[in-house]
């Protein structure tokens, strides 16, 4: 896949990479929204693979919008993109998938001051609650999502998703190293379930200097070529 993204602005990184991978585990079929798409990396990868999904983004920043459609239209990827706030979206009970990678640092750390970059980033722009119940709102009632989230904020989102109706049934947590905490958490959510959690072997990024051979598959399956450039 070629992927174009603007160059000074948030480009994706190993999240969306890793959440395509998490998400490609799940076969997915049906009508899809993407939320936060920026460059359209996660839906469009998904979007390429399981032509059975019928793909509908959102996002809100016009230059992201920009490059999410060429994105779309030169990989040749059906897409609907919707301009604008997700929590302002309609469609409500349409949907059968919602995945994101959605801004997720909390407040108390360091922000950057490039307005692009800090609307990407820091979920005061997207608060957990309101994009929990979002999701739960816009799915059909046996819906499922996957998103993945700061694991340091795990338990305020599990407890989000209750209140939301989303059963949280399976969750893996992603380490840089075999010996470091875990930073990110990717999380499969199904509405109207009571599932049991499964808590999946937690994934390991890099061990002497390399990718782990799980997260290299990820990386070869998913064969973007990404451009970088100041606009289309």
């Amino acid at each position: 896949m070629l992927l174009y993204q603007p160059d000074g602005g948030y480009c994706y990184n190993s999240d969306s990479i890793l959440l395509y991978g998490f998400i490609s585990r799940f076969t997915p079929k049906g009508k899809m929204l993407d939320v936060g798409a920026g460059s359209g990396i996660v839906g469009l990868l998904i979007g390429r693979d399981f032509p059975s999904v019928c793909l509908e983004a959102v996002e809100k920043q016009p230059l992201y919008v920009e490059f999410a459609r060429r994105n779309a239209t030169i990989n040749g990827i059906g897409y609907t993109l919707h301009e604008g706030d997700f929590l302002e979206l309609g469609n409500h009970g349409s949907y059968d998938w919602i995945v994101s990678n959605p801004p997720f640092y909390h407040e108390n750390v360091s922000r950057s001051e490039n307005p692009i970059l800090h609307q990407a980033r820091y979920n005061v722009h997207l608060p957990i609650e309101p994009f929990i119940t979002k999701i739960s709102k816009l799915l059909k009632s046996s819906g499922e999502a996957a998103i993945c989230y700061d694991a340091r904020q795990f338990v305020p989102l599990c407890s989000a998703c209750e209140r939301a109706g989303l059963r949280v049934v399976e969750v893996q947590f992603v380490h840089s190293k075999e010996d470091r905490p875990s930073t990110l958490v990717m999380l499969h959510l199904k509405k109207n379930s009571k599932a049991a959690l499964t808590v999946l072997p937690p994934m390991i990024t890099e061990a002497n200097g390399v990718y782990t051979p799980a997260v290299q598959a990820i990386y070869d399956k998913a064969k973007v070529h990404s451009i970088k450039c100041p606009s289309l």
